[in-house]
């Protein structure tokens, strides 16, 4: 698995992120096939079909940012890493520090965006 060094080092892999995926979107677009006609311009159509975006999980202890890599078939983990303390803060207040899998946003995709070379 990748560290954020690691991935800021892949220019090929950064360039195939999907900026505005989310992981609601990538469940329904690769998972629940039915649903994705009235979704918009992106439809799945077969397993050869692809998305890279990231997610924050919180499940454990200290939240970490991950990089999927999802088709119809399997969701892999490429990168995996932490936030800043800061960040990682403020992110867990607008959460009610709950747990769980979360889209990125505000905040933590400027912040990823910036470390990637995308702004």
């Amino acid at each position: 698995m990748l560290s954020l060094n690691e991935l800021k080092s892949d220019r090929k892999l950064i360039n195939e992120i999907d900026w505005e995926m989310t992981h609601e979107d990538a469940v329904r677009l690769y998972l629940e096939w039915g649903n994705n006609w009235a979704s918009g311009n992106y439809v799945v159509r077969s397993k050869n079909d692809v998305s890279y975006y990231f997610v924050v999980n919180t499940w454990k202890k200290n939240p970490k940012i991950y990089l999927m890599k999802r088709n119809s078939e399997d969701a892999e983990e490429l990168a995996a890493f932490e936030m800043p303390q800061d960040l990682e803060r403020s992110f867990l207040g607008s959460i009610g520090h709950n747990k769980g899998v979360y889209s990125i946003e505000g905040e933590v995709k400027n912040w990823l965006m910036k470390e990637c070379g995308e702004c």
